[in-house]
C-alpha cells in the first residue's frame, strides 16, 4: 500500500505532479505543505479575510477554492511556458495566515507580520485572498525589503478612493499605499478598469476598453514602459475578468477582460523586476462550476511561472 501524497511527503523543486485530481490532501498545485522556509524560493499563503468588502462577502473561502481548483491543473507545467515553475523554483504551500486572537486578521500589522516571516526568510510570497484589502499589509512588508514599489494592478476598480487609518477597506488601500509612499503611482498601472473614479492619484489607467480595442502586444508594451526596472508587485483582483469568465466574486462588473487577454498580458511581462504577487477576491459562493476558482488557480500558477522567468533573467 502506497503512503505517497506530494502535499505531505513531496520535495519542493521536483516539478509538476501527475497524480489523481480528485483525492489526496488539497494543497496549492500539490506542492508540499511547510513552514520551514530554509532554501525555499516561494511560499504560497492564503489569507482568508473578507470583512473589508463593500459589497458581497465570501472571499474568505477563496484560498481553499483556489487550492481545490488547482488540483486538476497540477499534472503538468502550465502551457505555453517552457519552464516548469515548480521545478525551477522550490515552492511550498505555507498554509493560511491564522487568526490567533479575536479580530487578528483585521489588523494590518497582523497580516504584515505573516508576510514579513516569508520575506525575512529570503523567500518570495504568492498570496491567495481573501478580499483585496490584503494587498495593503503585503505591500507594507515588501516596501520594508525593497523600497518604493511599482504596482501592476489588474481590476475592475481603481481601489483608490480616499481613506485614512482604520478606515481602509478593499476599495481604498491603493490610495493609502500611494499617500504613504509605499507605491509610486508614476510608475504603476491599473489594467481592466471599468468603474468611475475621477482622481487617479497619478496611476496610469489601461481601461478594459483600452485592452479590448488595442492589441495584447500594445498593452504589454505600455505596462513594461510604465514599470521599467523598478521593483514590481502584481496584484490580480479576479473581478478584472468579465463575469462571464469569473462570476464568483464580490463586486462583479460587466465588460471586463477575458481570461485569454489577462493571461496573455501576464505572459508578456517576462523580464520585469517582479518581487511579489497576489490573487484576490475569489468568492466561491457565487461561482458556477468552479469557473472563478479555476481562473484564479491558473492566474496564480502563471504568476509563479512569470516569477521564475523574471528571477532567472535578473540573475544573469
Amino acid at each position: 500500500m502506497s503512503t505517497w501524497d506530494n502535499a505531505i511527503t513531496g520535495t519542493p523543486g521536483t516539478g509538476a505532479v501527475n497524480s489523481h485530481s480528485f483525492g489526496g490532501a488539497v494543497s496549492f498545485f500539490r506542492t508540499p505543505f511547510g513552514r520551514d522556509l530554509t532554501g525555499i524560493d516561494v511560499a504560497v499563503m492564503g489569507i482568508p479575510l473578507d470583512i473589508a468588502v463593500t459589497n458581497r462577502s465570501g472571499a474568505r473561502l477563496g484560498p481553499r477554492a483556489i487550492r481545490n481548483a488547482s488540483m486538476s491543473l497540477a499534472w503538468e507545467r502550465p502551457w505555453p511556458w517552457k519552464t516548469d515553475p515548480l521545478q525551477a523554483l522550490k515552492v511550498v504551500d505555507y498554509g493560511d495566515c491564522e487568526n490567533k486572537s479575536g479580530g487578528g486578521l483585521t489588523s494590518v500589522k497582523h497580516i504584515e507580520g505573516w508576510v514579513d516571516q516569508i520575506l525575512d526568510a529570503g523567500a518570495a510570497a504568492l498570496l491567495l485572498g481573501g478580499d483585496h484589502f490584503i494587498s495593503y499589509p503585503s505591500l507594507r512588508a515588501h516596501f520594508k525589503k525593497h523600497g518604493k514599489i511599482s504596482l501592476i494592478h489588474f481590476d475592475a476598480h481603481t481601489d483608490t478612493w480616499p481613506s485614512s487609518g482604520e478606515g481602509i477597506n478593499h476599495g481604498t488601500m491603493f490610495y493609502q499605499a500611494a499617500k504613504e509612499g509605499i507605491v509610486d503611482p508614476a510608475t504603476s498601472i491599473q489594467i481592466g478598469i471599468r468603474t468611475t473614479n475621477d482622481d487617479t492619484l497619478g496611476y496610469e489607467i489601461a481601461s478594459a476598453t483600452d485592452v479590448h480595442e488595442q492589441s495584447i502586444a500594445a498593452t504589454v508594451k505600455r505596462v513594461r514602459e510604465r514599470v521599467g526596472n523598478n521593483p514590481v508587485y502584481i496584484t490580480f483582483d479576479i473581478d478584472c475578468l468579465d463575469p462571464a469568465f469569473a462570476p464568483g466574486t464580490g463586486t462583479p462588473v460587466p465588460g471586463g477582460l477575458s481570461s485569454f487577454q489577462a493571461l496573455s498580458i501576464i505572459r508578456g511581462l517576462v523580464g520585469i523586476n517582479l518581487i511579489g504577487m497576489d490573487v484576490v477576491e475569489v468568492a466561491p459562493a457565487y461561482d458556477h462550476a468552479e469557473m472563478t476558482a479555476l481562473a484564479g488557480a491558473q492566474i496564480a500558477i502563471e504568476l509563479l511561472a512569470l516569477y521564475a522567468e523574471c528571477r532567472a533573467a535578473h540573475a544573469l
